[in-house]
């Protein structure tokens, strides 16, 4: 079901994030899609997420905190369905359009997490600037 993940924090300033995890802790920056979300490798096993916080959470993520991603290989309603038999309840389902559809839980400590079924099919194609860095 998983095909990867990601620790996501949810900054304020995108650029200043992006030259603290780059320049300042010497990561490597993977992706940059505008201030929308930037992506930044620790080693080979980590992925560290950056994303804008917001006053009005899409897919029940919250600002102001981090929160596990969990990238998945299928789609995201047969993963809810999955997980919703087991007794994991979503805080709502967010399509964000090209970026993807996100849906955000908790687990029982209440820690932040969310499924991601992104869309990389205009990033493929070149579209915009979003390319790899």
């Amino acid at each position: 079901m998983f095909s990867s993940g990601n620790v996501t924090i949810h900054v304020s300033d995108m650029d200043r994030a992006v030259r603290f995890y780059t320049e300042i802790l010497g990561l490597k920056l993977v992706y940059r899609f505008g201030d929308h979300w930037a992506s930044v490798q620790v080693g080979n096993t980590l992925t560290i997420g950056l994303h804008p916080g917001a006053a009005q959470p899409a897919g029940g993520i919250h600002g102001g905190a981090m929160s596990i991603g969990l990238e998945l290989s299928g789609s995201i309603e047969e993963a809810m369905k999955t997980l919703g038999a087991k007794g994991v309840k979503f805080d709502g389902l967010a399509d964000e359009g090209k970026a993807g559809k996100f849906a955000g839980f908790t687990d029982p400590d209440g820690n932040q997490l969310y499924l991601a079924e992104l869309n990389w099919s205009h990033v493929d194609q070149g579209e915009g600037q979003y390319q790899r860095a």
